[in-house]
């Protein structure tokens, strides 16, 4: 069994439901036990100009599944829950990232973990602080709190939500 943190984020329809019902159905895929949940928080865009809101969070998984499978497997969930990949960083009912997986460290066609832009999202360090402040980020040495200690704080609003 692996631990991995995955990054859950919807801004489209009810963005909050979206994130919960991925939870749930990542929480069925076999071989996979959700372990721990960030809070949801309302984020900024990042990246892109005139879109909604979003609202994101984290959650770690214990797998048995290799990271590609898993990989696999959140895809399918996503496309469940009305995913159409047209453009990049389109709007979306729903994304599902590994954002590490254990220690490894994988760059394939479709999969690079740890993600390669988690450490320049306040949006991921935020929750991923809250569910393992001193994890050590497998590429860059230092751990979660120190990446987001080093962010500055301008841009990239996130907002805890009262609901968690």
């Amino acid at each position: 069994m692996e631990t991995a943190y995955i990054g859950i984020g919807s801004n489209l329809g009810d963005k909050l439901n979206n994130c919960r019902k991925a939870i749930d159905l990542t929480g069925r895929i076999p071989d996979t036990r959700v372990m721990a949940q960030s809070r949801f928080y309302r984020t900024e865009p990042v990246g892109v100009e005139g879109q909604v809101w979003y609202v994101n969070g984290v959650i770690s998984l214990s797998s048995g599944l290799s990271a590609q499978n898993l990989m696999e497997t959140l895809l399918d969930i996503e496309k469940i829950m009305g995913r159409e990949r047209r453009k990049k960083w389109d709007p979306r009912p729903i994304d599902l990232d590994i954002l590490l997986y254990g220690q490894e460290k994988i760059r394939e066609k479709n999969l690079t973990v740890p993600h390669p832009l988690m450490h320049v999202r306040r949006f991921v360090l935020e929750p991923m602080v809250q569910l393992a402040p001193d994890l050590i980020h497998p590429v860059l040495g230092k751990t979660l709190t120190e990446l987001l200690d080093s962010f500055s704080e301008k841009g990239q609003t996130v907002i805890p939500l009262a609901e968690a």
